[in-house]
């Protein structure tokens, strides 16, 4: 999914995971959780070093607030701005929010050099995000629409081309469906909603609303 990250549309991690490389026969295993504080950040930062406690360095960053007012990285013993930096500059890059990662490395007998550091811990972290399950945030507004039977398939194909996603739908005399809508798409559905269903189609702008929106479409209200 294509979208234009900014302070109404940002990522976040649902589902963190692991991902893993090996460099030069040194083990990098980065382990990737969605955090809301900065106490949540650090108590997973801890439970990975005593879950690793026998690995020779647990390197991390964290971003917490939608607009990144938070970040910290620890380089935990690598050579100062081999590791938790460039896993920082990651997620700074990826749009990620609310996220914190953790690089555990088992040595492997061969010394890396900064440059190779750098590349290593740039390259797990990558590989952590990628394992884990993302969406996009959100603002927007909730959205009914009334329509007859014979509408209700112009509606759910304007709705497709504009990758809008449907909270639910019900059957009666009418159809009625409610969808999360970007701020930005507002004005255009309801103008095109309006439009192919000759004015018929009743359109209720309900609320307020943030919401997830994941590869597969679907959408999730927090």
């Amino acid at each position: 999914m294509t979208e234009v990250l900014s302070k109404d549309c940002f990522k976040v991690i649902v589902e963190g995971n692991q991902g893993e490389i090996i460099e030069k026969k040194s083990r990098f295993i980065a382990n990737v959780k969605s955090v809301s504080s900065e106490e949540e950040a650090i108590a997973f930062i801890e439970e990975s070093k005593k879950k690793y406690w026998d690995a020779r360095h647990n390197c991390s960053a964290f971003i917490i607030g939608e607009n990144n007012e938070l970040q910290r990285f620890s380089d935990d013993g690598e050579p100062s701005g081999t590791a938790g930096k460039p896993i920082l500059e990651v997620l700074l890059g990826s749009g990620l929010r609310n996220v914190c990662v953790v690089v555990t490395r088992y040595f492997g007998g061969t010394l890396l050099g900064t440059g190779g550091l750098v590349r290593a811990y740039t390259q797990a972290t990558n590989a952590g995000i990628a394992a884990s399950k993302t969406a996009f945030c959100h603002k927007g507004k909730k959205i009914n629409i009334k329509s007859d039977y014979n509408g209700i398939g112009k509606i759910q194909y304007i709705m497709a081309q504009m990758n809008i996603g449907q909270l639910d739908i019900q059957y009666t005399e009418n159809v009625e469906i409610s969808c999360a809508v970007k701020e930005a798409q507002v004005d255009a559905l309801t103008k095109k909603i309006t439009e192919a269903s000759a004015g018929k189609a009743e359109i209720t702008i309900a609320e307020d609303i943030r919401f997830l929106q994941d590869d597969d479409n679907n959408i999730t209200i927090i």
